[in-house]
C-alpha cells in the first residue's frame, strides 16, 4: 500500500496534482470530514484490500482546525501507519496573479478580512508545520503542467529519487526589468550583440545561427565554465539548506539572442536526471 496526503497551498496545484496522479492509478479522494481520515487508512491497510496505491487531498477547507489535521496525522505516523506528505507549494506573487486570474476568492478570506493577500498569509502560517514535515515539496512557480506530471510520475510512479530543489534557469532581456524572483543574476551584455547582425538580427538564441555566433567568442565558453563550477558548487549547500527552487536570470539587452544561447546551454550542462535536482528552462522575453 502507498498512501500519499497532498496538502498545500491554495492555488499551488494541489487539484491538479490529485487529477494527474488518479491518471496514474491512484484512488484518490479529496477533503473527507476529519472524523474519517482515520478510519479511511485503516480500511485500505487491512490485508485483503483492493486496493493498492491512494492519494488523498487535504486543505483549509476542512470543516474543522487544520491543527486537528496535523494531530491525526502524527498519530497515525507514531502508530506506524505508513504514508507520505506531498505538499504543493507556490510564491505569494504566483499565488496571487492566479487568484485574480480565476476571479475566485481565497478560502481563508472574510468579510473583515478580504483581500486575497491577508488569506494567503494565514493559510501559509497555518500549513507552516505540515510543510516542515512534509515528504515532498514542490514549487509550482514555474513549472509547466507537462513538468509537473514528469516530476510526480517519477516520484510515484517510477520511485526514483525525490528532487528537493528545482532550478529554473530563465533568460530575460534588461531592458524590459529584472525579473521580480531571481535569485541569481547574471549580465551578459559583454558579448557581441547579434541584434547589429542584419541576418541574426530577426532570429533568437533557438536559432543555429545566432548560437554559433555566440559561442564562437571564447569568453561564452569561459563564462559558462565559471557559472556551471560555481552553480555545482552552491546547489548541494542550497539542497542542505532546504531551498525549494532556485530561479537563475541571464540577460542580454532585449532577452532574444545571447541570453538565450547561454540559458540553453547552461541547461543543457545541468540537466542530469541523477543528479538529485530538476532544471526547468524558459525563456521571458521571446
Amino acid at each position: 500500500m502507498r498512501f500519499v496526503i497532498v496538502t498545500g497551498m491554495s492555488g499551488g496545484g494541489k487539484n491538479t496534482a490529485l487529477r494527474m496522479l488518479e491518471d496514474m492509478g491512484y484512488y484518490c479522494v479529496d477533503n473527507l470530514p476529519l472524523r474519517l481520515i482515520e478510519k479511511f487508512m485503516e480500511l485500505l491497510s487491512e490485508p485483503n484490500a483492493e486496493i493498492t496505491r491512494v492519494a488523498m487531498g487535504v486543505d483549509v477547507r476542512t470543516d474543522q482546525s487544520f491543527l486537528q489535521v496535523e494531530q491525526i496525522l502524527r498519530s497515525l505516523r507514531q502508530s506506524g501507519m505508513p504514508f507520505e506528505i506531498l505538499f504543493m507549494e507556490a510564491s505569494d506573487s504566483v499565488l496571487l496573479k492566479r487568484y485574480k486570474e480565476s476571479r475566485r476568492m481565497h478560502p481563508l478570506c472574510t468579510p473583515d478580512h478580504p483581500r486575497v493577500e491577508d488569506g494567503i498569509s494565514r493559510e501559509r502560517d497555518i500549513l507552516k508545520h505540515i510543510k516542515k514535515d512534509a515528504d515532498y515539496v514542490i514549487d509550482t512557480s514555474k513549472l509547466l503542467t507537462r513538468e509537473l506530471k514528469e516530476e510526480l510520475d517519477r516520484i510515484f510512479v517510477k520511485n526514483e529519487e525525490y528532487n528537493s530543489l528545482m532550478i529554473n534557469i530563465l533568460s530575460f532581456g534588461f531592458k524590459h526589468g529584472i525579473p521580480a524572483d531571481a535569485d541569481l543574476v547574471f549580465d551578459v551584455r559583454f558579448l557581441p550583440n547579434p541584434f547589429y547582425i542584419d541576418e541574426l538580427k530577426e532570429m533568437t538564441g533557438n536559432d543555429r545561427g545566432v548560437r554559433d555566433y555566440v559561442m564562437s567568442f571564447p569568453e561564452a565558453g569561459a563564462f559558462l565554465d565559471r557559472l556551471t563550477e560555481m552553480l555545482q558548487f552552491l546547489i548541494p549547500n542550497y539542497v542542505r539548506e532546504g531551498k525549494y527552487q532556485l530561479v537563475v536570470g541571464i540577460g542580454c539587452t532585449g532577452g532574444k539572442h545571447r541570453s538565450v544561447t547561454l540559458a540553453n546551454e547552461l541547461y543543457r550542462r545541468l540537466k542530469n536526471p541523477g543528479a538529485g535536482y530538476g532544471v526547468t528552462l524558459s525563456h521571458r522575453d521571446i
